[in-house]
């Protein structure tokens, strides 16, 4: 099919939540996609995050054709398949947490955690601490779509055409510590981070204020929620974003990279906290299934066996080392911001970033803007120095390019 037939059947017939690119992609190799026309793209978003070991990795390709011949792809969560044990014990052995839940996607994941907090904090036992159900969040915050993540999420623009959302989240100025510590008290059941906020524009929590918020949890007995949707399974150069700080939450939602390209998402809680749920109170159709574990198996396996992390945290440093260097060269360019693999370019305005970001397209490098101001970089593990330079390279021009444009029409 034609990209102007495709367009035009998804016009007539999807309801308009997207404003697409005007690019009909067909097939990817590695850090590269390529489209109808045949043209190659330097792929440096991974899907917003989620293809981490690239496309068409060996791996992958490999755990999808076993199961698929199975014939296995759904049994239901009523019955036992041989993927979900080891994964979930997997990742409760990196990520220094007891118990696993597998969902469908980030959002699904947020709205468990946030269940599950609550159900927490009704447990009579608890420390000896009053029933609780308030859940401080932080500005600039991105949770999901649903409702309890839509009202956990700060941008107005994505919450108030929904309204009245779910009651009882109140927000935190991002890395104010007295501000937090005015906000807590024993009606708080969970705060909620990002260790570092994507579609926030890449800010990274400080430690002063992740160490005030796990000592403010602790202190009132509520609990303490990463959400590691896009910063964790390795994007930072460590399996979450959390360990670079030495804190270990309560619970955790994972999703993005986790199945290479198939919905899954996770919810990982300390022992204790798990125990809030039992049989009945939660579930999911579709989350967990063995396709998707069995992929998510073959994702972490890769990561350990071609000793990618090692390598996110040598390449992510030479790239921001490299986008340093351009905030030298142009006024524009406000600030680098980011670790590992998940960096942002701060521009001076929404219209500059909007028009670069467009640059790079058409000169085949996909990236996208956040927060309005921020170019964003996601790029696959699995990148090299020369993917790199490329799309610096590409960067550089596109800066200079807006940066002649404004100066002529002044």
């Amino acid at each position: 099919m034609s990209l102007a037939s495709v367009s035009q059947s998804e016009n007539r017939r999807l309801l308009h939540t997207y404003d697409r690119h005007k690019v009909l992609l067909e097939r990817g190799r590695g850090c590269y996609l390529y489209d109808d026309r045949g043209r190659k793209y330097l792929d440096f978003l991974s899907g917003i995050g989620v293809n981490a070991l690239g496309h068409g990795h060996p791996a992958i390709r490999k755990a999808l054709v076993r199961q698929a011949e199975s014939g296995v792809l759904h049994t239901s969560n009523l019955f036992y398949h041989e993927y979900q044990a080891p994964l979930a014990e997997r990742l409760c052995a990196l990520s220094g947490l007891e118990r696993a839940f597998f969902t469908n996607s980030g959002t699904e994941a947020v709205e468990g955690a946030l269940k599950l907090a609550r159900a927490y904090a009704r447990i009579p036992s608890r420390n000896g601490h009053c029933p609780a159900w308030h859940v401080l969040a932080m500005t600039n915050s991105f949770h999901g779509r649903t409702f309890a993540a839509l009202s956990a999420t700060w941008t107005k623009k994505y919450r108030e055409p929904f309204g009245p959302l779910v009651p009882g989240v109140r927000f935190v100025r991002f890395n104010d510590v007295p501000d937090l510590a005015r906000k807590m008290d024993a009606s708080v059941c969970a705060v909620l981070v990002e260790p570092i906020q994507g579609e926030g524009g890449i800010n990274a929590v400080t430690p002063e204020f992740f160490t005030a918020a796990r000592r403010l949890t602790r202190k009132h007995g509520a609990l303490l929620i990463a959400d590691e949707i896009q910063c964790g399974l390795g994007r930072t150069g460590q399996y979450f974003a959390y360990q670079h700080y030495g804190i270990t939450p309560d619970i955790v939602t994972i999703a993005k990279p986790l199945a290479a390209g198939l919905p899954l998402g996770a919810i990982l809680a300390r022992e204790q906290v798990a125990g809030a749920l039992h049989p009945g109170m939660h579930g999911t159709t579709f989350g967990g299934g063995p396709l998707a574990c069995a992929v998510a198996l073959a994702f972490l396996q890769t990561l350990e066996r071609e000793r990618l992390l090692p390598h996110v945290r040598e390449i992510g440093a030479y790239f921001r080392e490299r986008l340093e260097g351009l905030k030298k060269k142009h006024a524009t360019v406000r600030e680098v911001r980011g670790l590992g693999l998940m960096l942002g370019l701060e521009l001076v305005s929404a219209e500059l970033a909007k028009e670069v970001a467009a640059e790079m397209l058409q000169r085949g490098v996909i990236i996208n803007r956040t927060h309005e101001t921020a170019l964003r970089f996601l790029p696959p593990f699995i990148i090299g120095k020369k993917h790199v330079d490329h799309a610096v390279a590409t960067l550089d021009s596109a800066l200079k390019k807006a940066e002649s444009k404004r100066r002529k029409e002044r």
